[in-house]
C-alpha cells in the first residue's frame, strides 16, 4: 500500500493540532495527489460531495510492536483503555480516519487536480492512502453512544490576542489561530497557569499561556 496524496496544511507538528476533524472550521488544508494518481478522471463526480473521508497515516507514530492498552490524555493520561475503544495514533496499524468539507476542486494547476478542504486535523506533509465520499444515510449516526469521550462542551476557553500580536498573523489565518486556540490545545494532563506553551502555525511560533479558563496569547513571531 502506498500514499496517493500528502495533505498540506499549516501544522509542522503535532502540538496544536484539533483533537477531531471538524471542530475548527475555518482551518484550510490541501490535498495533493501524488504524480501517477493526479488524474481528473479519479476524481471525476467528487464535486457533488460537500464532505470526504480521509484514510490517512500516523506518520509520526511508527515503531515496533504494540500495547493493548493506551492511556487517552482526556481521561488525564492515568486510565488505560483498550487501543481498539480508543482513537489514539498508537496502534498495530497507526491509520487515522479524519471528515472534511470539500471547500473545492482546483481542476488546473501544476500539481493536477487539489482538493481544497476545511476542518482538517492533520499534520503538514501527512500521507493519505484513500479518499471516499461521506454519505448521510449511511455515515450518519445520531443514535450512537460515546462511551467515555462525550463531547468536550466545557472545554471552549477565552482567547485573548493583544491587537499587536494579532496583526502579527495574516487575516486570512486569524479565524482559523482563535479557533484552534478556543479548543484549548494543551495535553488534558497539563493544567499548569505559569507555563507558556508554544506550537507552530502557518509559519509562526504562537506562544499562549491559560488562566481562569482564559486563554492568553503571549508572542506570535516567525518560526526558526
Amino acid at each position: 500500500m502506498k500514499p496517493i496524496a500528502h495533505i498540506r496544511s499549516d501544522f509542522p507538528a503535532k502540538f496544536g493540532i484539533p483533537r477531531q476533524a471538524g471542530l475548527v472550521a475555518e482551518l484550510k488544508a490541501q490535498v495533493v495527489f501524488e504524480p501517477e494518481f493526479r488524474n481528473p478522471e479519479a476524481l471525476r463526480g467528487i464535486d457533488g460531495f460537500s464532505h470526504l473521508w480521509l484514510i490517512w497515516e500516523f506518520s509520526q507514530n511508527r515503531r515496533e510492536g504494540w500495547s493493548p492498552t493506551v492511556r487517552p490524555p482526556r481521561l488525564g493520561g492515568n486510565v488505560r483503555i483498550g487501543v481498539f475503544a480508543t482513537r489514539s495514533p498508537f496502534r498495530p496499524n497507526p491509520i487515522g480516519l479524519s471528515c472534511v468539507q470539500l471547500d473545492r476542486v482546483e481542476w488546473d494547476g501544476p500539481q493536477g487536480p487539489v482538493l481544497r478542504v476545511l476542518g482538517a486535523d492533520l499534520m503538514d506533509g501527512t500521507p493519505i492512502y484513500d479518499i471516499k465520499p461521506y454519505v448521510p444515510y449511511a455515515d450518519c449516526r445520531p443514535e450512537a453512544t460515546q462511551g467515555f469521550a462525550p463531547p468536550d462542551t466545557n472545554r471552549r476557553l477565552e482567547v485573548e490576542i493583544p491587537e499587536e500580536l494579532l496583526n502579527r498573523v495574516p487575516e486570512t489565518h486569524r479565524a482559523a489561530l482563535q479557533g484552534v486556540l478556543a479548543q484549548d490545545p494543551r495535553p488534558a494532563y497539563q493544567r499548569d497557569p505559569e507555563r507558556i506553551y508554544g506550537f507552530g502555525f502557518a509559519g509562526l511560533e504562537v506562544r499562549f499561556s491559560v488562566q481562569d479558563g482564559v486563554l492568553r496569547v503571549e508572542e506570535v513571531r516567525p518560526e526558526h
